[in-house]
Order: C-alpha cells, then structure tokens, then sequence
C-alpha cells in the first residue's frame, strides 16, 4: 500500500479519538508524517461541523471535513460547504413525526450546527449513559426551546435528522416505521441512536467525490471507521479499514482491522502499511 494512498478519511467517535474523547499525541505525530508525505487527511464522521474537535480543524495541513454522514463536506478554513446532499423538508418533517412518537432526544443540523431541545440536553443521561459522549453533545448542541418549531421556523433541506432513545425496543421500533419515509438513509453510529440522511449518502460516497475533485481515485482512498455509518464506506473506497473494537459487519466488510481506538488503531496500522 505504501506510496498507493493518497487521501484517508478516518472517523472520529471510536475510531481516531479514545474513548475519552482524545486525540494522542502519538497519533498526532503520524497524522503529521502523513500530511508531510503528501497525503490528504481529513475527518469523516457524522458530527456536524461545529462537532469536530478544535484541534483537528487547526491540525497543521488538514484541508477538508466530511460531516454528518457525507450530508456536508467542508472547507476546514472556511468552514464553508464544498458541496451538500440535505434532507428534503418533507422527508425531515415525516422523520420528525416519527421520532416524536418515541422518547428520544431529537436533533437536527442545519448549516453544520446541530440543534436540540433544550430541556433534553439537560437530562442528556437518560438519552446518553457513556460520559464523554454526553459531555461532547451538550458542549456543541445548540439549544432550543422545540425543535420541531426549530424546524418549521427554519423550513429549508437538514444535513441530517438525529434521535438519542432510552430503550432499544423504541428505537428498533422507530427504525421500523422510518422505511416507510421516503427520500433518506437511515444508519446509526451508536446502539440506542438512529441517524436520517437524504437517499444515497454515506461517508465513502463524499470521500470518493472529494476524490475526484482533487484528482485522486477510488483505489487510492482509504477509510478507517467502527460504525454502522461507516458500512457503506468501508465497501465504498478502496481500501476500506475496521477498527477492532468496531461491529462485526464492519470487521466483516472492511479489508483489514487495525487495532482498537484506544490503542492508536489508525496511527499503528498508518506506520506499518502506508507511510514511508
């Protein structure tokens, strides 16, 4: 694989950040070798942009973001849109309907931003048990007294429709009811969340795009992700990398597992196959 690659796309949450929500400082240095070779590196996460950690968007040499799915990938300078794939109002207003009949936290993002109701991110332990991942959605959610009147006020495309369940029956549930809504992508990167996409968006999908944009193929992008919104681009690019903490589909999918994200996964497996 060395001198093969020529643009990564890693995810964040149980990929390249610990399960603390950090990034080292030893994958920190890879990542820089990387930069240094020549390699485009970039976030490929479901995190709206106002989500990605403030040291990855100043990270020396990263140029691109893709966000919430592929729904939005972004300019890391400007934080402006290269291009976006948005959930129509009608499919989100359905999506919404849906989510409504459940407990659940809802969001939507608009703009890179995500928003939430107020009073659920106050009680964020009963939509989310694991600290560092409740601290991290209630640092970067916008509040707002309803969401849904968030939505009818705002009444344009979403980069992505979200819902945090107490219980997995309801959330399997609303799964079900959600493939009778037409024109989204329904995945979901944690155990008790559903993630709506517009039809056909998926992080490998961006990055591919991205791509050829910059001139470079499919066989020369790799993708590093432990989710089940990273299924679609562990098949989608070239080579296509699952972290071992990752869900068995993934590991399934993907082409080689790196070791977990709180061992460096990305760094190591970047050290030994592919920089120089």
């Amino acid at each position: 694989m060395r001198n093969k690659i020529k643009l990564i796309g890693a995810d964040l949450d149980g990929t390249l950040l610990t399960t603390q929500k950090k990034l080292t400082s030893y994958t920190q240095e890879v990542l820089e070798r990387a930069v240094k070779q020549g390699i485009e590196v970039m976030p490929a996460t479901g995190r709206p942009w106002s989500g990605i950690p403030e040291e990855l968007v100043r990270f020396p040499g990263f140029r691109y973001a893709v966000t919430a799915n592929g729904g939005r990938v972004v300019d890391i300078r400007t934080g402006e849109p290269l291009f976006e794939e948005l959930v129509s109002v009608e499919a989100a207003r359905e999506v919404l309907k849906v989510l409504e009949r459940y407990d659940c936290l809802r969001e939507i993002y608009y703009d890179g931003i995500g928003y939430a109701p107020a009073d659920g991110l106050k009680d964020i332990e009963r939509y989310m048990d694991e600290p560092p991942m409740a601290e991290y959605i209630t640092k970067t959610r916008v509040p707002v007294p309803d969401i849904r009147a968030k939505f009818e006020e705002e009444n344009r495309g979403a980069d992505k429709v979200q819902g945090l369940f107490v219980t997995l029956e309801d959330r399997n549930a609303a799964v079900e009811e959600l493939r009778f809504v037409s024109g989204i992508e329904i995945t979901g990167a944690l155990k008790m969340n559903i993630e709506v996409n517009a039809a056909g968006v998926n992080k490998g999908k961006a990055l591919i795009r991205l791509g050829k944009l910059l001139g470079i193929s499919r066989e020369e992008i790799m993708a590093f992700g432990d989710g089940a919104n990273d299924l679609d681009m562990m098949k989608e690019v070239g080579t296509g990398v699952a972290m071992s903490n990752g869900k068995e589909e993934i590991k399934e999918a993907a082409d080689y597992i790196a070791a977990s994200n709180d061992e460096d996964g990305v760094a190591r497996f970047l050290e030994e196959y592919v920089l120089r």
